[in-house]
């Protein structure tokens, strides 16, 4: 790849036309600039190292910068430039791109971020390409621009009718003037062809044909393969092994143990075992004796985190590790004013990621000492930062391939899997390709944390809420920060002064406890939000009902008027409280809220929730047998993520994954620590949704705004398990509140 040129700040730089491609790329902070290509053999030969590279037969080839995870960005970023661009989806091939954040920008994909962060530019790097070809065929022939217009990969001049295709205009496009920034014209989206139409994802016939394409399929000559035991205690460490028993086993190249750090998402110590083959490392494996110092997390059990919550939940306010989150005026004299006082405890367990791909990755120490890594991942950045903060290899020299992943859901923002790899292959001679067993995957992941909630709150006489209290108990790993010794909460497991309703009551407390743990914790899909959602919305649902009132009602009056509610903390955003209310009415109506008569074991639930910048509200209709079988029969939903709708096809997509992936982290998995130790070990014993559990029909609706595009991949996760919930109360009188469901009888007669 050659290296970029480097422009000049929120300009656009010369463009130069090299092996018969020109090609357009963005810099490292978002400008918009021309970079060049790299000649290599003949005319028709290119590098690319930037996103638009067109040939002189009239190809279009984009590249894709961020990771493909299942989200569908492959498809829908390059459908952004090829719609500024005018070329037909037809014509229009896509390749992903390696790490290299000088050319492309900030690579990763987590949190929603990739189409926000990313959309404007791109409708500019298409636009400018265009401009310049229409300039390049009103040079060719002598009119002016203006008479000259884009279609479909060619340039028309309306009167007299001329066309010349992109690939004709290649040499001519060369010379054109790279537009200024600020001159670019974009298109009237009135006039999209592509955006906001259903396109398929561009991997799909590879996908269901088979075909390589996951980090688990690289193959490389002279190969080799390994695996990786870990202490099954967290922050333990192995003190000897079977080693010589092991490297004499059949297709066994090398057994050896690894040295990690304290860090525990980064290199954990273990034992590595190198075969010509992934059974024969995996059989050995299985014979593998290891003696462990299991250190002080032996001690974890998920028995004694629930009874230290508990004592934690009787002394509110006391201890070093509890704090005030938020506190508006006096939460205790509201109460006890209050007409009615609900008091619940809600609680849900660790779960893991469980993406159908275990974690693995390829990689080959070079001579020289070159790196180069294969690896499916959501972070390249800092996956090839930490490989080279724990071996002192400069980035400069650690080539990174960015390989589809077979799902994320943030397991993949953590690089302890590419570290491993690269520990392995430091001591062998060879490519060699790390594969995690399904029992590696579950046990040893970095956990959506488990979590506590100890709430009260108080309607008035009218039925409104008057009063909240949220005491949260969490957990914790103990870290260094600034040469101190300080616990730090678990992604997903901090509980913001900006949380829902903390700026809607004026008699509120948000209070949290720090549980000490060394379970290693990480994102999971719309982390905080996916657990806080199902609490915050099924109390609301609680208030509610003690107030005697209509649940959208209540939740309406809850919102009130206003039309932005401005953060109260750095890290918080605004709420718009106007989105909020339209998706929630229009839900309501979509769903026929309020205007059917279920009879007794049939029900409605509504919730919703702002998350990753979207504005999402659902409305669930259950099924419970007098057995308390669990169906859910309709799930509507309502989202509002801005402007445009990319593709129809991968939002719907993600809306309707979201709803699954929901509705079954609600209902079964469940993660059990016992003496230190991850219980479960594979989908045996640690179950996700099948299909007969799966909604009947989920319908999906979106509100266009006058807002900034925002991403899809969680949003619409975090209001499901409520609205669910709140139906089950609605056909059976029972509150869920606790996690998985099969911990609540659902039963009624």
């Amino acid at each position: 790849m050659s290296a970029p040129l480097s422009p000049s700040r929120r300009s656009f730089l010369r463009s130069t036309a090299v092996g018969g491609a020109f090609m357009l790329g963005m810099s490292a902070d978002g400008v918009l600039a021309a970079a060049a290509g790299a000649a290599s053999g003949t005319p028709a030969d290119f590098t690319p190292n930037a996103f638009i590279r067109i040939g002189r037969d009239g190809r279009v080839t984009l590249i894709s910068k961020q990771p493909e995870i299942g989200q569908g960005i492959k498809t829908s970023l390059p459908m952004v430039i090829a719609e500024q661009l005018e070329v037909d989806w037809k014509d229009v091939r896509i390749e992903q791109g390696d790490l290299d954040t000088a050319l492309y920008g900030p690579q990763g994909a987590g949190g929603s971020t990739s189409t926000p962060t990313n959309y404007e530019n791109f409708h500019r790097l298409g636009a400018a390409a265009r401009m310049m070809l229409v300039q390049a065929a009103a040079d060719t022939w002598k009119v002016p621009v203006s008479e000259c217009t884009a279609a479909n990969g060619a340039v028309v001049h309306g009167a007299s009718k001329r066309r010349l295709g992109y690939g004709a205009l290649v040499e001519a496009a060369s010379k054109s003037p790279v537009p200024d920034a600020k001159s670019v014209v974009l298109k009237d989206p009135a006039t999209y062809k592509l955006l906001g139409t259903r396109i398929g994802g561009v991997d799909n016939a590879a996908i269901v044909s088979g075909k390589p394409l996951f980090g688990i399929d690289v193959r490389l000559p002279g190969m080799l393969y390994a695996v990786y035991a870990k202490c099954p205690v967290f922050g333990g460490q192995p003190l000897s092994a079977n080693l010589d028993a092991i490297k004499a086993m059949p297709g066994v190249k090398d057994a050896f143990i690894v040295e990690g750090t304290a860090n525990l998402n980064g290199l954990r110590p273990g034992v590595a075992i190198v075969a010509t083959s992934t059974w024969a490392a995996m059989r050995a494996r299985r014979e593998l004796q290891v003696v462990w110092d299991e250190g002080e997390g032996a001690n974890h059990s998920w028995a004694d985190f629930t009874a230290q919550a508990q004592a934690a939940s009787k002394k509110a306010g006391e201890g070093v590790s509890t704090s005030t989150v938020r506190k508006d005026g006096d939460v205790p004299a509201a109460l006890a004013g209050a007409a009615k006082v609900v008091e619940a405890a809600y609680s849900y367990p660790f779960i893991s990621h469980a993406s159908m791909e275990p974690q693995n990755c390829t990689a080959w120490i070079k001579e020289g000492g070159a790196l180069e890594l294969w690896a499916p991942t959501q972070n390249p950045g800092a996956g090839q930062a930490l490989v080279s903060t724990t071996f002192g290899i400069p980035k400069e020299s650690i080539t990174l391939h960015i390989i589809r992943s077979g799902g994320g859901f943030g397991r993949r923002l953590s690089s302890d899997f590419i570290v491993e790899a690269t520990a392995i292959a430091r001591k062998v001679a060879a490519p060699v390709k790390l594969t995690w067993t399904r029992e590696d995957d579950l046990q040893h992941d970095h956990f959506r944390p488990g979590g506590f909630h100890f709430l009260r709150g108080g309607v008035d006489v009218a039925g409104k809420a008057v009063a909240w209290h949220n005491h949260f108990v969490t957990f914790a790993n103990r870290v260094k920060r600034d040469g101190k010794s300080v616990l730090q909460p678990g992604s997903g497991g901090n509980l913001s002064a900006d949380e829902f309703p903390g700026r809607w009551i004026d008699h509120c407390l948000f209070e949290q406890t720090m549980l000490e743990t060394r379970v290693p914790m990480g994102p999971w899909r719309a982390p905080g939000s996916c657990v806080f959602s199902w609490v915050l919305h099924s109390f609301i649902d609680e208030l509610a009902h003690a107030g005697g009132r209509d649940p959208l009602a209540f939740r309406l009056e809850l919102l009130g008027n206003k039309d932005l509610v401005p953060a109260s903390s750095e890290r918080g955003l605004p709420y718009d409280v106007k989105r909020m209310r339209n998706v929630l009415v229009e839900v309501a109506q979509r769903a026929g809220w309020g205007k059917k008569s279920f009879p007794r074991g049939q029900g409605q639930g509504i919730a919703f929730h702002f998350s990753h910048r979207g504005y999402v509200a659902q409305v669930a209709e259950v099924t419970v047998s007098r057995e308390g079988k669990l169906k859910v029969d309709r799930v509507v939903v309502v989202a509002d993520v801005g402007a445009q709708i990319v593709n129809l096809s991968g939002a719907e997509n993600q809306v309707q994954g979201s709803v699954i992936d929901g509705l079954s982290t609600m209902m079964f998995p469940e993660l059990n620590i016992e003496k230190g130790r991850i219980v479960q070990s594979n989908f045996h014993d640690y179950q996700l949704l099948r299909m007969p559990d799966a909604p009947t029909k989920i319908e999906t609706h979106f509100i266009k705004t006058n807002n900034p595009v925002t991403g899809l991949g969680e949003p619409a996760l975090p209001p499901l398990a409520p609205a669910v919930c709140n139906a089950i109360f609605a056909a059976t009188g029972k509150r869920v509140r606790q996690l998985p469901l099969s911990k609540t009888d659902l039963s009624w007669s």
